[in-house]
């Protein structure tokens, strides 16, 4: 089974996560830079996605920018989920490394389908900032 990151600290926004990809993925959970490093660094994740706000002394466009830099990143595209509806937030994110910047309430099916897209374009090789 294909492994997904959520960097996500709204507990109800994870429970919804949980439920929409349930059948396709092992899911991992941290609401923080800290226990991100703390428990998850060594992991080899097929997909990343993470919110902007982040418990904590970093947020998400920093761990982003960090996951992206370290060695040991394996090139698992990262989706920046967020409330953060900002024009220059998600120019911001994606100058962050993000692969896609979405904002929340989005419909599950259309998450489910940008997921499946990005999961694709790894493996095509594609290289595409949207």
């Amino acid at each position: 089974m294909k492994k997904m990151l959520l960097i996500e600290d709204d507990g109800l926004s994870v429970n919804v996560m949980r439920r929409i990809f349930r059948d396709d993925f092992e899911m991992f959970v941290c609401d923080s830079a800290e226990e991100f490093y703390e428990k998850y660094r060594n992991n080899n994740f097929d997909i990343i996605i993470i919110d902007i706000s982040l418990k904590g002394s970093k947020n998400g466009l920093e761990l982003i920018k960090e996951i992206k830099e370290d060695t040991s990143y394996n090139g698992a595209p990262i989706l920046c989920l967020t409330a953060h509806a900002q024009t220059k937030m998600r120019l911001t994110a994606l100058e962050s490394g993000s692969d896609l910047f979405m904002t929340k309430p989005v419909n599950n099916k259309i998450l489910k389908e940008a997921v499946e897209f990005l999961l694709k374009s790894k493996q095509s090789g594609i290289k595409m900032k949207i």
